[in-house]
């Protein structure tokens, strides 16, 4: 037998970022994203994100362009009658401006855009719960399909069975919300606030706190009784998913903040780079770097989903999320650099003294301690304590705007 050598079959994936408008649409790029995805202020899901109008999604698609990278658009709703009014005319313009694909949850949709926008690649929504590839092939052959994203129900053998037999490229989650039901595909929201999340406006009904009965009984006194999931993060099956050739890994989270992206899609830039550099897997010291970054921006707990092939206590909260899990390691945003002095709006709490850290698009954190803080109108301060309010402090390495400044963590 011919011994297969080191990474032998392994791909180098697409890293797809999540971008809820323009600001953050640039940060995932310049923090290394691959590709982006994002929706219009129509036939999107997400309908509490900013969401991009059609000057963003066309400024985006420039930004993305000069930077190498593409631009996505979900076009994902379930739709009703009227949803059709605009369609075609919208896929043009998205076409017209370079976008390189969008994702489509409706068949219908699926066949107007080959007709009317033919440039555009049409990749499958995880709303069309893929997880076996007779249905993947049945998509192709019927709707042209460019790309099947599968659902997040998947385990590592089915998406091994599905990618070596899916006749297009096939993309996956690595990280992000999950749903407690099949995802798209659960009617809570609707039954309960009718905020429809199948045409954007999904309550997350699963994340409440409910009273828990047996018959009058209530059981749930001391406790309320959640069925949420736990997030997705599938840092370490990001081996075993590029070995089995998946050609996107795609990050959730179109309503998160500039921090979080631009940490995560970091983060998982570097494991992917890292991996593929090695060709092998890394080792759990290696692995616990990466661990470490993406842990920095959760505030809630994380799993590695279903890819392990079965769904137990460890996937599901079982437990109120409070405010003590928010993140305070973020604080602030560079606004101006000058001889060895920042300007910044401060947005958490730090100190003189403190260590804080410095992320910039393409270079390694660094890191420096406090010695100085003081406000607009010169007065010194200990603490900077007061959130918007705008303060220098000196930094002994320079600075670009819009670079990220956090908090310190051993």
């Amino acid at each position: 037998m011919v011994k297969k050598r080191l990474g032998e079959g392994m791909k180098k994936p697409e890293l797809l970022a999540p971008a809820g408008d323009l600001a953050r649409a640039k940060t995932a790029i310049l923090y290394g994203a691959d590709a982006i995805f994002l929706g219009g202020q129509n036939f999107s899901l997400r309908s509490r994100a900013s969401n991009f109008s059609l000057n963003d999604i066309q400024e985006a698609c420039a930004f993305a362009k000069e930077h190498g990278s593409r631009v996505h658009v979900t076009v994902n709703v379930i739709p009703h009658q009227e949803d059709f009014n605009g369609l075609k005319i919208y896929l043009k313009k998205l076409e017209e401006f370079g976008v390189t694909a969008i994702i489509v949850a409706s068949p219908a949709i699926m066949r107007i855009a080959k007709e009317v926008a033919p440039k555009l690649e049409v990749h499958c929504s995880t709303q069309m719960s893929i997880t076996n590839v007779e249905t993947a092939k049945f998509l192709v052959d019927e709707f042209h399909l460019d790309r099947v994203v599968l659902a997040r129900e998947c385990s590592i053998e089915e998406v091994r069975a599905i990618t070596k037999e899916c006749p297009v490229e096939v993309e996956a989650f690595i990280h992000g919300g999950m749903c407690v039901n099949y995802s798209g595909r659960c009617t809570l929201s609707n039954r309960m606030t009718l905020r429809d999340a199948n045409r954007g406006g999904c309550a997350q009904s699963c994340r409440w706190e409910y009273k828990l009965f047996d018959g009058e009984k209530e059981l749930s006194q001391e406790q309320f009784f959640t069925m949420s999931s736990k997030d997705l993060m599938a840092a370490e099956y990001i081996y075993d998913l590029m070995m089995a050739g998946v050609a996107s890994f795609k990050i959730e989270g179109r309503m998160k903040t500039e921090y979080y992206v631009a940490n995560v899609v970091r983060a998982y830039r570097e494991l992917i780079d890292a991996i593929w550099t090695k060709r092998d897997r890394l080792s759990d010291e290696e692995m616990l770097v990466y661990l470490k970054e993406i842990a920095r921006v959760e505030n809630r707990e994380t799993a590695s989903g279903l890819y392990p092939g079965k769904e137990d206590e460890n996937t599901i909260l079982y437990h109120p999320t409070t405010n003590n899990d928010v993140n305070h390691d973020f604080i602030s945003t560079i606004m101006e650099y000058d001889h060895g002095f920042v300007r910044m709006q401060v947005r958490n709490a730090f100190c003189v003294g403190e260590t804080l850290e410095v992320l910039s698009p393409g270079m390694p954190k660094r890191s420096f301690v406090v010695k100085h803080i003081q406000n607009m109108d010169g007065e010194v301060m200990e603490r900077a304590k007061r959130p918007m309010e705008i303060v220098e402090i000196p930094v002994p390495f320079a600075l670009k705007k819009d670079d990220i400044i956090r908090r310190g963590r051993s």
